[in-house]
C-alpha cells in the first residue's frame, strides 16, 4: 500500500513565512535541548 501525497500551492511569500516558522521552531527545540530531527526532515523537503 503507497503512501498517500499531498501537493501544496503556495507564493513565494507563503512559502518564506512556512520555511521561517520552521526554522523559528527549530531553533526552539535546540533552545530547549530536544531533538529536532522531524523539524529539520520537514525542512529539507519543503526547501527541494
Amino acid at each position: 500500500m503507497r503512501k498517500q501525497k499531498y501537493h501544496l500551492s503556495l507564493t513565494d511569500t507563503e512559502r518564506r513565512l512556512v520555511v521561517q516558522c520552521l526554522l523559528d521552531l527549530r531553533n526552539a527545540l535546540v533552545a530547549q535541548g530536544k531533538y529536532t530531527d522531524g523539524v529539520d526532515e520537514v525542512i529539507i523537503k519543503f526547501t527541494k
